[in-house]
């Protein structure tokens, strides 16, 4: 048998085609067979009130994808740009490499993947940000990056843009 098998805890919540879903009181197993169900833990979702740093603006563009929010195809060109920007600020091994690997899951449109290297990098990111770490990030391109976010176009209106949040506060 082929397809995704999630196991799912009690309680546990997941978005599957736009609809949210809820386990009963055991564990479960399912297999999905569709290929192309938009699937999300929820566990695993970002809010939007919680994108306030540049690896969880993309984080949470990758997100929209998964959710199926937003074609792959018109998040990719923003999801490959951002991540080429942040592999050039980051400069420890670990947040590089899952810098490339989520790269390469775009380029595959493995969306779900590109979370799962992105949570990596998210603790970094925030003792860096904690710390004020200069020399491990080069804060003029983290501003760039910012920047950018702001005039990057939405790829739908679900998308996320960090100017939005700033103006909001």
């Amino acid at each position: 048998m082929s397809g995704l098998v999630l196991k799912l805890q009690p309680g546990e919540q997941i978005l599957v085609n736009g609809v949210v879903m809820q386990n009963g009181e055991r564990r479960a197993q399912l297999r999905i067979k569709t290929k192309d169900a938009n699937i999300l833990r929820l566990r695993d979702a970002l809010h939007p009130d919680d994108v306030d740093t540049p690896v969880k603006r993309v984080y949470y563009n990758a997100q929209l994808a998964v959710a199926g929010e937003v074609q792959g195809a018109d998040i990719s060109p923003i999801l490959e740009k951002d991540l080429t920007i942040l592999i050039d600020i980051f400069r420890d091994k670990e947040s590089l490499d899952a810098l490339v690997a989520a790269r390469n899951h775009v380029r595959n449109g493995q969306f779900y993947s590109i979370l799962r290297e992105l949570k990596r990098v998210l603790p970094v990111e925030k003792a860096l940000l904690e710390a004020g770490e200069k020399n491990s990030v080069d804060q003029k391109q983290a501003d760039q990056l910012v920047e950018q976010g702001k005039d990057a176009p939405a790829p739908q209106a679900t998308a996320f843009s960090v100017s939005e949040e700033r103006e909001a506060s």
